[in-house]
């Protein structure tokens, strides 16, 4: 009996690389984002939300040493829902003496870059809470330092502590200062007697 013949079929090489090994155009390391990518992008971060409070009581923060980004408005604040107002007109803030608090409104940051605006009462005649006393030489201590502020209720103010190692200065954003104001009131401006929240306050 004669013995079966057996055939060879040759495989190409580069079959052979598809199966065993990867092809040059699916490398990983010639695939893989580089962790600096956001560096060498040119992406730039913007920023659309700047929030309006005292600094958190963990946080070391600096207040932005130019003048043009501090102001005094006349402000009228929410405290169930936290929210604070400007409001706009000489007129109008006649009108609602009874209703508003004067307030300086400081550019802050963060250590972790947050930008915010942080509002201090400004004195008033008669007697000067201690409360609002120390929360202004707080933000004009961070003017050039980095502090935290921390309320102490047995001693009726807050308490201040600066950074004792030496810290990076912070990376101020480039927008000016009424475009912070923008985009941290947006919604809540009252240029008219008729705005809900006067209508609330009133009972109307």
């Amino acid at each position: 009996m004669a013995e079966p013949e057996f055939k060879v079929i040759p495989v190409s090489t580069s079959e052979t690389a598809s199966t065993s090994e990867p092809s040059e155009e699916f490398d990983l390391n010639r695939l893989r984002l580089s962790q600096s990518f956001t560096e060498t992008a040119g992406v730039k971060k913007l920023l659309t939300t700047v929030p309006v409070h005292k600094p958190k009581p963990q946080d070391f923060v600096r207040v932005h040493p130019s003048a043009d980004y501090r102001a005094d408005f006349a402000m009228i604040e929410l405290k169930e829902e936290h929210e604070q107002y400007i409001v706009g007109g000489r007129d109008l803030i006649g009108e609602l003496t009874s209703e508003i608090m004067p307030m300086t409104l400081f550019t802050a940051i963060n250590r972790q870059g947050v930008l915010f605006l942080w509002p201090v009462r400004l004195p008033v005649e008669g007697r000067q809470m201690e409360w609002h006393r120390s929360m202004r030489e707080a933000a004009e201590i961070g003017i050039e330092r980095w502090v935290r502020v921390k309320a102490n209720m047995s001693l009726g103010a807050y308490e201040m502590t600066v950074a004792e190692s030496v810290m990076a200065e912070p990376n101020w954003p480039e927008l000016p200062f009424q475009e912070l104001i923008k985009l941290a009131f947006r919604g809540r401006l009252i240029t008219a007697i008729d705005h809900p929240v006067i209508k609330r306050l009133r009972g109307l």
